[in-house]
């Protein structure tokens, strides 16, 4: 670089970059999301950043979003080697684009070391190759549960994630939300009946997974250019848009399920349906918290059974804000054999993004300090270092000045950081064992003795 050429110290686009109040909110929300978590018994682990590209490319994923050419060995200066190299194949790796395709790889690994079923959650970073744009980033982390067993896996597990959703969602307050359930096996065995191919059923169940983001009539001439007739799509419109109570779409599901040909897989999607939902009630969600959508296929290749997604009422253009699913064979195939499993992911950094911007959630004050101990005089600094101990000591987080200013600018500092009260000791208050404790929100000052400052100003946080 030539002497006098700035540097470009601006973020990297589609990475984020927090500031403060909206670091701790998310940290707010993790350990909401980590105590609901824990709460079901699932137990925390954490995946490399880079895995094999082969790892990352199992079950057809073809790599679309996936982020190429991290050598984790090699700085930059001397990648040339790592090309030269020839790394291909099991040697070359990327950045992981989700959770649960290095789940599987986890899991393979450490197959002996595990008991099943293994329930895990995860809360790491992830990152995608895609045009960076508002509420789209390259770098976000994800917040995943998953189950899985070996050989069979209880239908059961697959009813507790709406509970789990539920309660993270209603802990945040976020507004009336909605877990909308369905089971792709209910759609293939519809598919099935209707005469479709079996090699055109995947793409099908994909088209009809955008109904809503492209409207009816985009996705007939989407099924037209597969080949499907014009009477199977209007068909198709006409199964997706069953609704009605959870009850009355059970029935129409069934009813249909007696008088299609060949519904057998159509027959038992609305059996898996119908016990999951009873397990959701069993768990005492509220029937105004979910419902069985028809539409919902959620686009990856891999789930097989039941579905989620999590829309916010009044916000539906937010998109979904949790979703996951069932899946047979995706921790299979590094294992050869049968391993199922369910699970449910949050994109908690797009969410955090959507959700501000549209007022729903707002920052948090900048700083977790609750207090803020004032410097009056310099001589005094060991009396303000004791006390601040002894609110630390009580549960109270506390910041100390150590900087001799006007208290009018020692006041505005806090405020500015969100910090709702001051202790002000003078030489009159510390030869008298008191202290001046300032609200800054209501102005109120009131004189308090030393010895039970910790106790007023928790009853006054509480």
């Amino acid at each position: 670089m030539a002497k006098g050429d700035k540097i470009n110290f601006s973020t990297p686009s589609g990475f984020p970059e927090f500031l403060p109040s909206e670091k701790r909110l998310e940290l707010y929300l993790l350990d909401i999301i980590r105590r609901v978590f824990e709460s079901y018994g699932f137990t925390p682990i954490e995946t490399p950043a880079v895995e094999r590209l082969e790892v990352l490319q199992a079950k057809g994923n073809q790599g679309d979003n996936i982020i190429y050419g991290i050598d984790p060995i090699l700085p930059p200066n001397r990648q040339a080697e790592r090309d030269r190299s020839g790394e291909t194949g099991s040697e070359a790796r990327a950045l992981k684009f989700d959770q649960t395709v290095p789940l599987a790889a986890y899991i393979a690994r450490h197959l002996n070391e595990l008991t099943f079923p293994f329930a895990r959650y995860q809360t790491d970073i992830v990152f995608r190759g895609e045009r960076a744009k508002d509420g789209r980033f390259r770098q976000f982390r994800q917040c995943d549960i998953d189950v899985v067993a070996r050989r069979e896996l209880s239908l059961l597990y697959d009813a507790q994630m709406p509970a789990i959703i539920t309660e993270i969602f209603e802990a945040i307050n976020i507004g009336d939300f909605l877990i909308r359930i369905n089971n792709r096996k209910v759609l293939t065995g519809f598919f099935k009946s209707l005469g479709i191919a079996e090699n055109q059923i995947k793409s099908c169940i994909g088209i009809v997974d955008t109904l809503e983001k492209i409207g009816e009539t985009k996705v007939k001439q989407d099924l037209d250019k597969e080949g499907v007739a014009a009477e199977q799509s209007q068909k198709i419109i006409e199964f997706i848009k069953i609704d009605g109570s959870v009850d009355e779409v059970l029935d129409k599901l069934k009813h249909l399920a007696q008088n299609l040909p060949e519904s057998e897989q159509l027959s038992l999607g609305v059996t898996e349906l119908e016990t999951v939902i009873t397990g959701v009630r069993n768990l005492g969600v509220a029937e105004n918290r979910f419902c069985i959508d028809l539409s919902i296929a959620r686009g990856l290749d891999y789930y097989t059974g039941t579905v989620y997604e999590t829309t916010l009422l009044g916000h539906e253009a937010l998109g979904s804000i949790c979703s996951g699913g069932r899946y047979e064979e995706l921790v299979g195939v590094f294992l050869g054999e049968k391993m199922p499993g369910v699970g449910i992911s949050i994109g908690l950094t797009r969410l955090i993004s959507r959700l501000l911007k549209a007022g729903i959630l707002s920052t948090l004050a900048a700083t977790p300090a609750q207090v803020m101990v004032v410097n009056m005089q310099e001589d005094l600094m060991p009396t303000y270092l004791k006390v601040s101990q002894h609110l630390r000591q009580a549960g109270i987080n506390v910041i100390t000045n150590f900087d001799k200013r006007p208290l009018g600018k020692q006041f505005q500092l806090a405020d500015k950081q969100g910090i709702q009260f001051c202790v002000i000791i003078g030489s009159e208050e510390a030869a008298a064992q008191k202290s001046s404790l300032k609200d800054l929100k209501t102005g109120e000052q009131v004189e308090v003795l030393l010895e039970n400052l910790a106790e007023e100003v928790k009853r006054r946080l509480s």
